[in-house]
């Protein structure tokens, strides 16, 4: 026996409860939402569903865990001992997400939802708004006051 808690060296730093280990791996900003995400049954452990928060896993199992929009798959190399700074946090485990579709070399993705919202390739330029189809929609005041002076209609009448 070691002195952790009365739990035997084999265990006390090997095995470590699903929502506390998300938390420390830095999948989710709080432990709570960690144990939503698992309750909602939106992890799997090993190819299988879990919705118990205290599951505990170990060093080798492989978590699959829908979030935002995406799928993350990681291996978990190492339980946490404290929710520390993001490199810190990497080290707990290996990414083993598959690349998007489309041309990883060029960061397109085959739907828009595919790049996070601070992804930006270095040189690259922020686009303008969105442009829609002529047509489309509500027109904008410069459509709306060359369709008024097609009618007859002067700027001021409405």
């Amino acid at each position: 026996m070691s002195d952790d808690e009365g739990k035997p060296e084999s265990l006390s730093g090997a095995v470590q409860r699903i929502d506390k280990w998300l938390w420390y791996a830095r999948v989710v900003k709080s432990r709570s939402l960690a144990q939503k995400l698992v309750g909602g049954g939106h992890v799997r452990l090993n190819r299988d569903k879990v919705t118990a928060p205290a599951k505990p896993v170990r060093p080798g199992d492989v978590l699959t865990i829908a979030v935002a929009r995406r799928v993350l798959v990681l291996k978990v190399l190492a339980p946490g001992e404290r929710r520390g700074p993001a490199p810190e946090a990497r080290r707990l485990y290996e990414d083993l997400t598959p690349a998007p579709e489309g041309d990883p070399a060029s960061g397109e993705t085959s739907s828009p939802e595919g790049k996070a919202a601070g992804d930006v390739l270095p040189g690259a330029r922020m686009a303008g708004p969105e442009r829609r189809d002529p047509g489309s929609g509500r027109p904008t005041k410069r459509a709306r006051r060359q369709m008024d002076r097609l009618r007859g209609g002067g700027p001021d009448e409405g």
